[in-house]
């Protein structure tokens, strides 16, 4: 009788999984050399008005990496009829540097007045007004003297983090077109991640592909990037038109029985998922180069970022 012959062990993947701690922890290191020049110990107010567990635990989640990296943080539990009199005091408190709300709170639209309540200068995540309309319009800075950066929305600047550290960003271009010549697809059109997401990407000379369960929307600088910012159009296209051409695919569907279908990514294409669900399939790293499977704690760090650079800009107003 032939002998049984061991089978075959499977090739290893040619797919690099990156996690968001490995990115983190650069982003931290940065935060810390910031801290380390500023004039006193920042401190960050969480406002928790619902009884959502997510939103218990990404305040549970701020708070230790707010005290494990050398803030300080208090969580003010209010009742939701209460929050806009508890956002005014903490707008009025000295003592406040950074504050942040978990939302849902109505999930109505008086979030989004309370969303704009916050004062400016107290933004820690970048959703007032005047942050948004600057994002969108690509300028960079509060002030023309250049002193004062604008703040960016935590999760679609953790990606553009994770891009850069990736090396989808070309350092050899000037800065602010670094992304020249890259197509990408961003799966969600969300206004509080997707479509800031993909305002940032084209505004930094990518292609971009927005889709959305209606429709795609293309996302550009124009020919050569000549235009200042972005602009975007309306597409006949499906998704099987953008996603085989795409260099990176980056999704955040909120739906835990969505699937990306992995079959149309070009091989070697790059894949982020900023989902809570995983987006993407094990079969993703059978054609993906890079491989990103959650962003959570690169989006903590540079939440740690702008609560220092709210700071940087009031000592740069009191000069």
């Amino acid at each position: 009788m032939a002998a049984v012959q061991p089978a075959a062990a499977p090739a290893p993947s040619s797919c690099k999984v990156v996690l968001a701690g490995t990115i983190a922890k650069g982003l931290l290191d940065e935060v810390q050399t910031s801290l380390k020049a500023l004039q006193h110990k920042p401190k960050l107010v969480g406002f928790l008005a619902n009884s959502d567990p997510a939103a218990r635990m990404y305040a549970d989640w701020t708070g230790k990496s707010c005290i494990e990296n050398g803030f300080d943080f208090e969580l003010r539990e209010v009742d939701k009829e209460e929050l806009e009199e508890a956002v005014l005091a903490a707008n009025a408190d000295k003592a406040v540097d950074g504050a942040i709300i978990y939302f849902p709170v109505f999930g109505t639209r008086q979030d989004q007045y309370l969303q704009q309540l916050l004062d400016i200068t107290k933004d820690v995540e970048g959703l007032s007004h005047k942050y948004i309309f600057n994002m969108y319009q690509n300028n960079r800075f509060l002030d023309d003297a250049k002193t004062q950066k604008s703040i960016l929305p935590c999760t679609p600047l953790a990606v553009i983090k994770i891009l850069e550290y990736i090396g989808v960003y070309n350092s050899i271009l000037p800065y602010g077109n670094r992304l020249f010549g890259r197509t990408i697809t961003v799966v969600n059109r969300s206004e509080i991640v997707g479509r800031p997401l993909a305002a940032l990407l084209a505004n930094d000379g990518a292609s971009v592909y927005s889709a959305d369960i209606d429709n795609i929307q293309h996302y550009t600088r124009g020919e050569g990037i000549k235009m200042h910012r972005h602009h975007s159009v309306d597409t006949d296209l499906k998704i099987e038109d953008v996603v085989p051409k795409s260099d990176v695919v980056i999704t955040g569907v909120p739906t835990k029985n969505y699937k990306f279908p992995i079959e149309l990514l070009k091989d070697g294409a790059i894949c982020i998922n900023f989902s809570s669900e995983k987006n993407f399939d094990i079969s993703v790293k059978d054609k993906a180069s890079i491989y990103v499977p959650a962003i959570g704690k690169v989006t903590i760090a540079i939440l740690l970022r702008n609560l220092v650079r709210l700071c940087q800009n009031r000592e740069q107003i009191s000069k």
